[in-house]
């Protein structure tokens, strides 16, 4: 089978329709479309693990954007419209029954919901040309404004010295309520291959030891299993329950098994969610964009 940056458009989009649904059924039947396009990524085979911060250049506007969204959301719309996908607010779906019920393969489940979208796209177009209607609503994409600061800031932190870049997970474990230990880890070498370590008290007083690691890699170079092990080596050595460990790259999936696998499992964190936390926590950021806010439809029945 090919591999999914092998595949032209169409044939991306076609193949993502049924791991979309049945990452949802993992999932609890719904997700935000975030959590959902992650799911995909982590446990299909044939996607690269470093897609979706693989920014791009247009050639057009000069503006960074994410091709793996371009597919992605094409397919969730075409599975809306089929029927198959709801949307109960703004940035999530859910399953219908109709989807719920569905078994069977990949091309049986593109070949159903082609049959009903393509004409609907075809009619749309029509109507379009006639009328300028829009065409049927896509799920919201990244907006230009977040991709170009996601991706400055990958920029950023794959500028900083590795010194620096170890310092800057140590704030961001701070910040997630570990108390950081200024005597392990601190150094850049002689630390028994920890970048950090530190105590996490739970709310009934327990306290636990977390080792920390970061790699500030490049996207061409994801961490392997064998980084997991050698990190869960450095553990033992200094007993920590648990373990932390942050690249700016991504993670092969035998890293991602062997970080769950153990009496201890590793958090793991990358690239994608590594910015996702900093804005969080606003860890060496500020906040540009106001908040915005859109009506239910509760608003719009006046009665």
């Amino acid at each position: 089978m090919k591999k999914f940056e092998n595949m032209n458009r169409g044939e991306q989009e076609a193949h993502l329709m049924l791991p979309i649904i049945s990452e949802l059924k993992q999932l609890g039947g719904q997700s935000t479309t975030k959590e959902l396009k992650r799911a995909v990524v982590a446990d299909d085979d044939l996607i690269p693990e470093n897609i979706l911060t693989d920014y791009k250049i247009s050639s057009r506007s000069g503006r960074k954007y994410l091709p793996f969204n371009y597919p992605f959301n094409f397919a969730i719309s075409n599975l809306f419209m089929a029927g198959l996908l709801d949307r109960p607010k703004r940035g999530t779906v859910k399953l219908t029954e109709k989807a719920r019920n569905f078994s069977g393969s990949s091309k049986k489940l593109s070949d159903q919901v082609y049959e009903i979208t393509l004409p609907m796209w075809a009619a749309n177009t029509k109507k379009k040309r006639a009328d300028k209607a829009t065409q049927p609503e896509l799920v919201e994409d990244d907006s230009t404004e977040e991709i170009g600061w996601r991706s400055e800031l990958l920029d950023a932190l794959m500028k900083l010295s590795p010194g620096k870049f170890e310092m800057f997970c140590r704030a961001l474990v701070k910040k997630m309520n570990v108390d950081i230990d200024e005597t392990i880890g601190t150094k850049l070498t002689g630390d028994g291959g920890l970048d950090g370590y530190g105590y996490i008290t739970t709310d009934d007083f327990r306290t636990s030891r977390v080792a920390i690691q970061a790699k500030r890699w490049s996207l061409n170079n994801s961490v392997s299993s064998p980084e997991i092990d050698k990190f869960r080596g450095a553990m033992d050595k200094f007993r920590a329950e648990f373990g932390i460990f942050i690249t700016t790259s991504t993670f092969t999936r035998d890293a991602i098994r062997a970080s769950r696998g153990g009496t201890r499992v590793i958090t793991l964190i990358d690239g994608d969610k590594l910015l996702d936390l900093i804005a969080k926590y606003e860890l060496y950021v500020t906040p540009k964009v106001v908040t915005t806010y859109e009506l239910d439809d509760f608003f719009k029945d006046q009665n």
